[in-house]
């Protein structure tokens, strides 16, 4: 995770319209656009050096969760994001790996989309780079991120699933005994 939100950062209806307004270039199909030269651009943008082969290399190729990293930049390009000069290395973490697990539970398009979804992955994505939105706290910045995450709502159902196992577990082993129990006095009389 990020380091944390105590910093204040840029306006969040400002982040979810500019998500709304998604390039269709930004939507292609990875392989048909070169995520590598995308991410490159972005970093360089943002204050940072070019992508070492290595670090581009995990941007090539056609893995599903690229079609969110295009997203991505597209949403950390913004103006108050290159003008601070300060987010390329957040900003390669959250494109190489913290993306990857919004993607695979939601596909890409819905964070263009879907109401809810564009502000999960702002949320998120200012989550990762350690700021908030402006007028925000850092503890109500969290909780709306925890109210819409995805991630966390496969969790909670992941839990719920788990619990209902260990009931139907218990249960079923308190049926046994008690047919056991039944069956040995049956026997005895």
């Amino acid at each position: 995770m990020a380091i944390g939100m105590n910093a204040e950062g840029p306006q969040l209806e400002g982040l979810t319209r500019r998500l709304a307004e998604t390039p269709a270039e930004f939507l292609a199909a990875p392989g048909v656009v070169r995520v590598a030269a995308v991410v490159n651009d972005l970093l360089v943008d943002l204050g940072g050096g070019p992508l070492t082969r290595t670090q581009a290399e995990v941007f090539e190729g056609s893995d599903p969760h690229l079609a969110l990293v295009l997203i991505g930049c597209w949403l950390l390009h913004d103006e108050w994001f290159v003008r601070q000069g300060r987010f390329a290395r957040a900003a390669l973490q959250l494109l190489s790996e913290g993306l990857k697990p919004l993607a695979a539970l939601v596909p890409a398009g819905q964070f263009v989309a879907d109401t809810d979804r564009r502000e999960e992955l702002v949320r998120y994505a200012l989550n990762q780079v350690g700021v908030r939105p402006t007028g925000e706290s850092a503890a109500q910045a969290q909780d709306r991120l925890t109210t819409l995450s995805s991630v966390e709502r496969q969790r909670v159902m992941a839990a719920a699933r788990a619990a209902e196992e260990r009931a139907r577990a218990i249960r079923e082993a308190m049926a046994k005994k008690a047919a056991e129990e039944a069956a040995d006095k049956w026997n005895r009389e």
